[in-house]
């Protein structure tokens, strides 16, 4: 029979479904995949559910609700003084993989090149060569995530279209600093690029420090679409609620990516988080000290039992080095241990970076998990590394 599309027949099932399988198959506590393990606001669920009953269950606007489009413009002017027009600058999509779908296949034409900056996010590799790009990787890695200059410089060209930029960074953590944001800044408006900006955990920095989206620096407005995601910041991952900012030049083609890929997002859920962003400061203030203390309570527990932790500013990530820890050959055959032996589901780093050469000793753990599902989680691992020591002894 004809073969069916290479690139998507060619890529494996993601790295979070066959670790979390293994953690159901072997009921290990899952700290692999990225989701909160309680739902958001109640308030927030009520008004879907209400919607839902009222009606109408139609299609919205293909650009989503009015009142959702408000609250993201009036979210933009609030936390980060950008003035954005919620009739021509904002769209509402199903989820932020769906916006990075959208944003690819609007801004990007066969041939260009796209710079991904790895680790990466599994989405954004397929997504970026389905669409016709020639992918250009500039690497950052740890245990300091250090953007280097002269990398970034030449993976720019005349033929560059667009960048994709995840700040702050899964898996790393990372929170880009102002200067490498002003040098990304620098090199799209001499190469006259794009920014595709995947912020999903905008509100989600720690240690005081602050969001800076890309659109905010010189030259950047015209040049930039950032996305937001509802599931991180209200967790409600399962509501698949994603918003889009940017110049109408850019949203006009990207709502027409849009329009045939899902058309439209479910009213109930816009109406709902409509209403969770114009939450007061006491909400988001509280979001990151929550998440903030379960960082530091899993962090602080890995770190007693020997894992050397890496630094989390971001994200609800942190990652270990898993080297002479005795778990495997590498990070893939580790969080393999970790999940069948040790039963915690870890991810592998190894498995965000497409190009040669990957670093194969660190292994990440996510925390936006209740205290006693982590506390659970160390528990196990402190009895298999204890069983581990007691054998070699």
């Amino acid at each position: 029979m004809k073969p069916t599309n290479a690139i998507f027949t060619g890529v494996p099932t993601t790295v979070f479904e066959v670790m979390s399988r293994l953690a159901i198959e072997h009921k290990a506590v899952n700290l692999g995949q990225g989701f909160p393990d309680v739902d958001g606001p109640e308030e927030l669920r009520r008004i879907a559910a209400e919607a839902t009953v009222a009606g109408p269950n139609q299609y919205p606007p293909m650009l989503g609700l009015a009142e959702l489009r408000e609250a993201v413009a009036a979210a933009n002017r609030r936390f980060y003084g950008l003035d954005i027009d919620p009739a021509s600058e904002v769209l509402v999509t199903s989820g932020a993989t769906e916006a990075i779908a959208d944003c690819l296949l609007g801004i990007v034409e066969p041939g260009d090149e796209v710079i991904l900056i790895e680790p990466l996010y599994d989405c954004y590799l397929p997504m970026a060569r389905r669409a016709g790009a020639e992918i250009k990787l500039v690497r950052v890695a740890p245990p300091d995530w250090r953007l280097d200059r002269d990398a970034l410089e030449a993976a720019f060209s005349e033929r560059t279209k667009a960048i994709l930029l995840n700040n702050p960074m899964n898996p790393a953590a990372k929170v880009f600093s102002e200067d490498e944001l002003a040098l990304i800044a620098e090199l799209c408006v001499k190469y006259d690029a794009y920014a595709i900006c995947d912020e999903v955990y905008e509100h989600l920095v720690f240690d005081g420090r602050k969001h800076r989206p890309l659109m905010t620096f010189e030259g950047m407005r015209e040049r930039s679409v950032r996305i937001g995601s509802a599931g991180k910041t209200f967790s409600f991952t399962g509501w698949k609620v994603g918003y889009i900012s940017g110049p109408a030049s850019l949203i006009g083609p990207v709502a027409k990516a849009h329009q045939f890929v899902t058309f439209t997002t479910p009213p109930n859920l816009q109406k709902a988080v409509a209403k969770g962003l114009a939450s007061d400061d006491a909400y988001y203030e509280g979001f990151v000290a929550d998440m903030t203390a379960k960082r530091d309570h899993l962090s602080d527990g890995l770190a007693r039992l020997g894992f050397p932790v890496l630094p989390c500013e971001g994200t609800y990530f942190v990652s270990v080095d898993i080297a002479g820890m005795g778990l495997g050959e590498d990070d893939v055959a580790a969080c393999r241990t970790l999940t069948v032996d040790a039963g915690v589901a870890a991810i592998p780093l190894s498995a965000f970076y497409p190009g040669k050469n990957a670093p194969k000793t660190f292994v990440r753990f996510c925390f936006c998990k209740r205290p006693e599902v982590l506390d659970a989680a160390l528990d196990r691992l402190e009895a298999y590394l204890g069983r581990d020591q007691q054998a070699s002894a």
